[in-house]
């Protein structure tokens, strides 16, 4: 069989949520599938089974099907680095800092290792799903692009484009897409998804009409508007989420700094329809809630120096109700920050902390990335961690205020439970686990029940 590209005409398009969805579908009929992306950038990591560390997206992709996590999976990560630099992750392992001129310079030496990885992967699935990256047609840099480009040509892969309706434009954005690309891909493409559709969907049926004889593009579904809060990608669409606890007895609010990262730990928090969630920007605010997040940070030293520039300081000090540090935010409760080596600022930075805990916080070359079952707050959390500061304790609790470099704290039905009843005993709590997998189930079917899953299929087989 062939693999699949998943390609959007822009940025945002939903390529995310539908190469997931997909994945799902083909698994659902037996096919032995995988998801993949060779390039992603993202602060938003996970942990793999193997050590290694890949973008949340396709980490959701594999859990969502059962598959063990691998670095494979997305062979190349990159995060928030100094300036102009990004943090490089290669198979997994931190590979250091790279100015993103010189990044793109030698992105030639990267080709061999996302095209690897997808071999590795060809010889123990029939169908590798590939994500693609923004616009598989940005002409200045179509040379360098390793999740387009490059997959699609290699290994001749069938291809989909996803447009998204909502923006406007939807007809420009796939004529143009389509007739820019290569001619080989172009033969490659096997139809089009018209994403996020709102209202009568009947109201695009002259829509379908333009593209398929006019194009020559196959439609191959409109898929109509519906939210989904799980496997943000990135904070943009974090930050789109839909809630239906306006009105819930509980408010929680996360601190939304420059450079938040793991922003799924949140999750859990948007489908509790006991706890209303907002992502606070302004100092200002945070009196008025009832327990206030401080995320986790791809730079720590950074986000502590803007949290200072803002008033959060004072505010936090000032602040009466329940406090959950995790990761980043764990870091700065600490009296003093050091990173000698230089890992996520200047060589021999020392910044003093919040000083809420005692002791420091010491950046080290080696980063810890690690999963599994976690004694904190008297509680068993299963969790993950991320990070290169040390100290001598992963995790503090006093008198409501909870930190720990572990991510995933929320996901815990049991932690949940202890934190907000003790900011409101009548809270009643649900099972996170549950609701996420009837979520996946009924996305996928919401996707499948607009998608002509068949015509996908077949076009596999060609």
């Amino acid at each position: 069989m062939h693999s699949l590209s998943i390609l959007g005409t822009s940025s945002d398009a939903g390529k995310s949520t539908l190469a997931f969805a997909i994945t799902y579908l083909l698994h659902r009929r037996g096919i032995r599938v995988a998801p993949f992306k060779a390039q992603n950038v993202s602060n938003n990591a996970r942990v793999c089974d193997d050590g290694g560390e890949i973008a949340q997206s396709q980490y959701f992709a594999a859990e969502s099907i059962g598959l063990p996590i691998e670095s494979d999976f997305n062979p190349v990560l990159l995060k928030s680095g100094r300036g102009s630099s990004a943090s490089l992750i290669i198979n997994g392992r931190p590979a250091g800092e790279q100015d993103v001129r010189e990044y793109y310079g030698g992105i030639g030496s990267l080709k061999p290792v996302v095209t690897d990885a997808f071999r590795r992967l060809q010889k123990r699935f029939d169908v590798i799903v590939a994500e693609g990256a923004g616009s598989p047609v940005e002409l200045n840099l179509m040379d360098k692009d390793l999740s387009n480009i490059t997959i699609a040509d290699t290994f001749d892969t069938k291809i989909i484009l996803v447009a998204d309706i909502e923006r406007g434009g939807v007809f420009a954005s796939v004529w143009g897409v389509y007739n820019l690309l290569p001619e080989k891909l172009r033969r490659n493409v096997i139809g089009v998804i018209i994403n996020k559709f709102r209202g009568d969907i009947t109201l695009f049926d002259d829509g379908r009409k333009i593209i398929e004889e006019q194009f020559g593009i196959r439609v191959l579904g409109v898929i109509p508007y519906k939210p989904f809060n799980l496997g943000f990608e990135d904070s943009q669409s974090l930050e789109n989420y839909v809630q239906s606890s306006q009105h819930g007895a509980i408010r929680a609010a996360v601190i939304r700094l420059p450079h938040i990262s793991n922003y799924t730990d949140f999750e859990p928090l948007i489908a509790d329809n006991e706890v209303h969630l907002d992502f606070a920007h302004s100092a200002a605010a945070l009196q008025a809630y009832d327990l206030v997040i401080l995320p986790g940070t791809k730079r720590t030293v950074s986000d502590l120096q803007w949290l200072r520039e803002h008033g959060f300081e004072e505010a936090l000090n000032d602040f009466k109700g329940t406090l959950v540090a995790v990761c980043g935010g764990y870091e700065m409760m600490f009296g003093c920050i050091l990173d000698p080596d230089g890992i996520e600022s200047e060589a021999g930075t020392e910044v003093k902390g919040f000083g809420r805990l005692k002791g420091d916080i010491v950046f080290e070359k080696e980063k810890r990335a690690a999963k599994g079952c976690y004694e904190l707050f008297g509680l068993e959390i299963e969790g993950y961690e991320i990070h290169h500061g040390k100290c001598d304790a992963i995790a503090a609790e006093e008198a409501r205020f909870f930190g720990t470099f572990v991510h995933g704290l929320f996901d815990s039905d049991a932690f949940r439970e202890k934190l907000f009843r003790g900011i409101d005993p009548a809270y009643r709590g649900y099972n996170f686990a549950a609701y996420k997998a009837k979520k996946i189930a009924d996305f996928a079917r919401h996707v499948g029940s607009s998608l002509d899953l068949e015509a996908v299929i077949g076009a596999l087989h060609e």
